[in-house]
């Protein structure tokens, strides 16, 4: 896999791990009659931050691995 295709792997698992975090949240809720704006982040507080962490870096990586692999072809076609 070259470095774009790592790219955007990780752009999709930053993807993944950014819903995770709510459709999480969601599912905690789910038997929960009323809802209201407090409530669901107060789930999204008991799912806790990794998850968030975790897609921000991803995320990076996704975006960085793009750009590496885009310098390079650049540098290839510059020579």
């Amino acid at each position: 896999m070259n470095k774009r295709g790592t790219g955007v792997a990780f752009l999709a698992i930053a993807a993944l791990l950014f819903s995770a975090k709510y459709i999480s949240a969601a599912i905690i809720g789910s038997g929960i009659t009323s809802w209201n704006k407090d409530l669901f982040n107060v789930m999204l507080k008991f799912v806790g931050f990794p998850l968030h962490i975790y897609s921000i870096i991803a995320l990076i990586l996704g975006l960085a691995y793009i750009g590496w692999g885009e310098y390079e072809e650049f540098a290839m076609k510059k020579r």
